[in-house]
């Protein structure tokens, strides 16, 4: 149902609709001509194109949106945007053309994720609807016309094959004759509600240049990123350029698909062709896939040379709101490999790595979320997205372990540790920016999942879903009923604190309740003697005793030996990372809240296998999948590093009972000579000398501070900047 929004929703006649079929039609051509003399002011225009789209009018494409629009579970919303196209109108005769691709509504190869046959999937249509100065003049219907053209294959996890011989010079402008092109044809609504996307689009965010490395046709971007090749070349009509995409190389120096291709099972892996059409110099790019890489094959078939190679950087144009640099070099490398890492892995919604599988892997966006939230301004973008985990939750109040799901996910890769970004999630974005939004949305599907939980528990202990995933040495990793007992709690508390936010004494009282049963019947099983925890089987009791410190589950009298449990461990093993994506997170934060921040210092400096100054010197340049660095090397999910250093570095905390950045707590942790931090307008500048701590802080306008020092002074500051120094205890 459209409620007016938008045109009726049209595709391309005798289109294949085969449930599970992987037959790939060429890319859907649609054009229309409207006539318009009178003055205007303003034109707009509203569009859904399924799965992406291009817009066009008058010969030029419509602003410089990619991969547009995104995701959603099309079954409950549909995604549209809404483009000013003034500057593009003209009086008298326009022309609109449209070409759609296939991205997540038609995923047309198959894979182990089963969206080949995914409940919503059918061929790629839109309804449109063009309007000036308020007056509707053009909707999307039966008299548009359909051709064919060059893009004759598209996949979101293989790629994009061009065939420019194919290309139909003059479609998108008037006097081209489309009389020989078909009607389109109407064609059932993709069933969800019509919503606008307020989230930034997908846009190419850079440019580099690839150089040739001298092996096996291969050229080198140096930055592991998310996006795609524009080739410059030329030769003869025919003449085939075949590009391949990986983020390694062998030995030898070629191409290396290793630990990349093994979830797509059909169709060519990260793979582009473009033939030419001869008679000059081409440029190319593709328009609808994405791939993840540093390295790029271009191979030639035929008489042609390639002039140049560029990697085009894709993601979803986020402002950024921080900046971050510190005095040791290690640490400002892991900064930029993270921010990279999380660029990448924003391609319209969160996911875990741009190459293998480009899926919303729930762990990855929950463990990433606040790190996202220091650097940029993604708070909109994850609204959208847990609108897609909300929809996609069953009536049980189970959920997918990825966003969305065709329905895979579901008995195998979620859990409390990964599901909790329902509840962890829109507290990141209150406690950031104020916003309860979230919290208003998602309330009734967090207490469906609460309900869940409480349904699978055994005497409030948890024992589903995955652990401290991609630990060192998976014999030792903490026994997930720890860890997911750990997120059972903070989601009860979380839900208790929110129902205080919306007013609801009834869910508070009894949420919190819950908390609290959940937290005794964690000590009475996992507490051992001297602060541990654990089974009773020392197996991951660093990473157990950093949850229950983490969660606050741990009895006041307990909690010092627990830390210095952690400490003693730390300092035994030399800092290396015995722990996996959800002990990165616990044991660092820990560490730093009770007084050792130098020791999770070192598991970030650390340059021996397991630590993350390894990864460097793999020469990675985004952060990787494990610690070995053996398959993904690009993944967000070990990124709470980045918001570490402006937690503890930069100091800046936010505070439940103020929440927002219209006032921030700043406590900085002078472990290291000096940093620079900056974050939505405040400014920590501070350095170490001879035994001093002198910080310079600015506090934007209409902006409040409260800077608590190393010796123990707190000053409670106004917009302004600030000098304030004292000696180290």
């Amino acid at each position: 149902m459209n409620n007016g929004i938008l045109g009726k929703w049209i595709a391309a006649p005798e289109t294949d609709r085969g449930f599970g079929s992987e037959r790939c039609d060429s890319a859907p051509h649609f054009r229309r001509e409207f006539e318009y003399e009178e003055k205007f002011e303003h034109g707009r225009v509203s569009i859904s194109g399924l799965g992406f789209y291009e817009l066009y009018l008058n010969g030029r494409k419509v602003g410089d949106r990619v991969l547009d629009p995104a995701v959603s579970d099309y079954l409950k919303h549909v995604r549209f945007v809404t483009l000013d196209i003034t500057d593009y109108l003209r009086p008298g005769r326009n022309t609109v053309g449209v070409i759609l691709g296939n991205g997540w509504y038609n995923p047309n190869t198959a894979e182990v994720w089963n969206f080949l046959t995914a409940p919503w999937r059918d061929c790629p249509k839109f309804a449109l609807k063009l309007e000036i100065d308020g007056r509707t003049v053009l909707e999307s219907d039966e008299t548009w016309r359909v051709g064919k053209g060059p893009i004759v294959f598209n996949a979101l996890r293989n790629g994009e094959f061009y065939d420019a011989r194919l290309e139909v010079p003059g479609w998108t402008g008037d006097r081209f004759d489309d009389s020989a092109w078909p009607h389109a044809v109407r064609i059932a609504p993709p069933g969800g509600e019509p919503v606008e996307q307020k989230q930034p689009p997908c846009r190419v965010l850079g440019t580099f240049p690839a150089v040739p490395t001298g092996k096996f046709d291969v050229y080198d971007t140096k930055q592991n990123m998310a996006g795609w090749a524009r080739i410059t070349v030329e030769g003869e009509a025919g003449a085939e350029v075949t590009l391949r995409y990986a983020e390694r190389l062998t030995p030898e120096g070629d191409l290396s698909a290793e630990s990349q291709d093994v979830f797509v099972k059909s169709g060519e892996f990260q793979t582009d062709r473009y033939i030419l059409k001869g008679g000059g110099v081409e440029i190319w790019e593709p328009r609808f896939t994405y791939h993840g890489f540093q390295f790029i094959k271009a191979t030639v078939s035929g008489s042609a040379a390639i002039r140049k190679i560029e990697a085009r950087m894709v993601g979803t144009a986020f402002d950024s709101v921080g900046r971050i640099t510190m005095s040791e070099p290690d640490l400002n490398r892991l900064q930029a490999m993270t921010r990279w890492a999380y660029r990448s892995n924003y391609v319209g919604i969160p996911t875990d790595c741009p190459h293998r599988e480009k899926n919303g892997w729930t762990g990855d966006a929950m463990l990433a979320a606040e790190t996202g939230l220091f650097n940029f301004d993604p708070a909109a973008s994850y609204l959208e997205w847990l609108q897609i985990l909300a929809d996609n939750q069953r009536p049980s109040g189970q959920l997918s372990g990825i966003a969305p799901s065709g329905g895979w996910g579901f008995n195998w890769g979620s859990g409390p540790a990964w599901d909790s970004v329902l509840l962890s999630m829109p507290a990141d974005i209150y406690l950031h920016t104020g916003d309860d939004t979230a919290i208003r949305c998602f309330y009734d599907a967090m207490k469906r999942y609460l309900d869940y939980c409480e349904s699978m528990a055994t005497d409030h202990i948890v024992f589903f879903g995955l652990g401290d995933w991609c630990h060192p040495d998976r014999e030792k990793m903490c026994p997930v009923e720890i860890t997911s007992t750990g997120y059972y709690y903070m989601d009860a508390q979380l839900l208790s604190e929110f129902a205080r936010i919306l007013g609801r004494p009834e869910d508070e009282k009894r949420y919190g309740m819950l908390a609290e049963a959940i937290k005794k019947a964690f000590n009475a099983r996992f507490l051992r003697k001297n602060g541990r925890y654990g089974t009773g089987s020392g197996i991951g009791e660093f990473t157990a005793t950093g949850c229950a410190l983490y969660h606050d589950l741990v009895p006041g009298e307990y909690k010092q030996p627990a830390v210095e449990f952690l400490a003693e461990h730390a300092r035994r093993i030399n800092c290396a990372c015995d722990f996996g994506i959800l002990g990165a997170k616990y044991i660092p934060r820990v560490l730093a809240e009770y007084g050792h921040a130098e020791l999770a210092l070192k598991f970030f400096t650390r340059h021996e296998f397991p630590g993350w100054a390894y990864w460097i010197d793999l020469g990675m340049t985004t952060l990787g999948e494990n610690w070995t660095g053996n398959n993904s090397r690009n993944h967000i999910m070990f990124g709470d590093l980045s918001a570490w250093f402006y937690r503890y570095l930069g100091g800046f905390r936010h505070e439940w009972e103020r929440p927002g950045y219209r006032h921030l707590r700043v406590r900085p942790f002078p472990v290291i000579a000096s940093c620079i931090a900056e974050y939505r307008g405040y400014v920590s500048d501070w350095k170490v000398e001879d035994g001093e701590f002198v910080i310079q802080l600015s506090v934007p306008s209409g902006c409040t501070a409260t800077l608590a020092m190393p010796d123990g002074s707190v000053f409670e500051l106004e917009s302004g900047r600030y000098q304030r120094s004292c000696r180290l205890p």
